[in-house]
């Protein structure tokens, strides 16, 4: 790889991480709903106007039944987890949460694409999980005072994640990218429109939510997905989808630096045992084990 690719991983890394610190600042005051119309109405915007200038649009036109249900899948629902978790969970769980989408990805992949997982694999996806309750052990409990609820609700983002891109591979391969994230977060937008007017909050925003939801919209989504898919298209997909690793990093030093978060022991090692699942499970290790 070369330094400018490694320093746009890592731009793209703490872009992505940055993203559940926004979150944190804005969904108390605009709610889950709000929020998540805020943030891929405002990228919408900012994609269509790319994708009109580089000639994509006829694209859109052409596949946006598939291209409709792909938004859903992969902007709808996992925005709305994340921003309804956002509201108790930190940004650095939320950020480590987020680190079990290639693990997920694994896993459906074999289930629905008939891929090869191998034993090291399967391993990796139960130290993820294991990781997961050893990051939120203290709060994992389904009662009044418990976050366990949250923790679920927040595992279906990276959960629909990996069902998104098991989709596109198998309905949108060779359909360009930029029209793909383009019409994914036009098609979201317009169909939780109705839900954002009937949601959106009767006390005052204040002005640091209106710049946090415009920096998730424009910065962590629209900027964020033409960088990804610029090193995809450089140095191809499993190179790219290595930033997934790095993203916890970044999410818990903009949490604790900018939001005060604890840096707990069991933070740290939350983070290690899910990041060393996830490898197993997506093969970055353990490569020589015996197919499933």
């Amino acid at each position: 790889m070369q330094p400018r690719d490694l320093r746009n991983l890592f731009l793209l890394a703490a872009i992505w991480g940055g993203s559940f610190l926004f979150m944190r600042l804005a969904v108390n005051d605009f709610g889950p709903m709000a929020f998540v119309e805020m943030r891929i109405g405002i990228s919408a915007i900012f994609l269509l106007a790319v994708s009109a200038l580089m000639g994509k649009l006829a694209i859109l036109k052409t596949h946006w039944k598939p291209i409709a249900v792909c938004g859903i899948v992969n902007a709808a629902i996992p925005f709305y987890c994340f921003a309804y978790a956002a509201q108790s969970l930190p940004a650095g769980t939320l950020a480590v949460i987020n680190a079990m989408t290639p693990m997920f990805g694994a896993l459906i992949a074999r289930a629905w694409l008939q891929e090869h997982l191998t034993w090291a694999s399967l391993a990796g996806l139960f130290i993820g999980f294991a990781g997961i309750i050893v990051l939120v052990y203290e709060d994992l409990s389904f009662g009044a005072q418990g976050e366990g609820w949250m923790v679920l609700i927040a595992m279906t983002g990276p959960f629909s994640y990996a069902v998104a891109a098991c989709y596109t591979t198998k309905y949108l391969k060779g359909i360009d990218p930029i029209a793909i994230a383009t019409g994914s977060v036009a098609t979201s937008a317009i169909l939780l429109a109705p839900l954002a007017i009937w949601a959106w909050p009767s006390t005052p925003i204040s002005n640091v939510a209106w710049a946090s939801a415009a920096a998730i919209a424009i910065l962590c989504t629209g900027i964020a997905y033409i960088i990804f898919f610029h090193l995809i298209a450089r140095v191809g997909s499993t190179k790219t989808i290595t930033v997934t690793f790095l993203v916890p990093m970044f999410g818990i030093f903009w949490g604790v630096m900018i939001l005060g978060e604890a840096l707990t022991l069991h933070l740290l090692l939350g983070t290690s045992i899910v990041l060393l699942g996830t490898m197993l499970a997506t093969g970055i290790i353990g490569r020589k084990a015996a197919s499933a």
